[in-house]
């Protein structure tokens, strides 16, 4: 491809997908194989959310929770959905530098850490053409 970016993305880190009840999912995934890696609050317009991170093999779904008010849009929706799709990158710097410069939608100012795994990560997001999202994301 000729227009295409210098930046290395090594896999798929995770796909995100948000969750009426977190516990019911996890044992959904439980029963798929998956086991609960990882799992953090979060804050979400002033409420408190859950989030799980859910791995088989080098696969990792992120179940997460939002607070009360953020769920009323889930639950009204009638079938499934994927918020994300995430990109594992080594340099989460050097990649919102790149991607910046190269003009894509980038959805926040800078790298947003969390204090997610054991040392935290960094991520950032941009939109595709027809409104997906997709993440950058570096474990720390």
């Amino acid at each position: 491809m000729d227009n295409a970016i210098n930046l290395t993305i090594n896999a798929i880190q995770h796909i995100g997908i948000p969750v009426t009840n977190v516990a019911v999912s996890q044992l959904f995934y439980n029963r798929l194989g998956f086991t609960n890696v990882m799992e953090a609050p979060f804050t979400d317009n002033g409420g408190k959310g859950t989030c799980v991170m859910m791995q088989r093999g080098n696969m990792i779904m992120e179940l997460y929770q939002l607070p009360e008010a953020g769920l009323a849009e889930i639950k009204t929706r009638g079938n499934g959905h994927i918020d994300h799709v995430a990109f594992d990158v080594s340099d989460i710097d050097e990649a919102f530098k790149v991607i910046t410069a190269a003009g894509f939608n980038v959805l926040e100012p800078e790298p947003v850490f969390l204090q997610f795994w054991k040392n935290g990560c960094k991520y950032f997001n941009i939109t595709g053409p027809d409104g997906e999202r997709l993440e950058f994301n570096q474990i720390l």
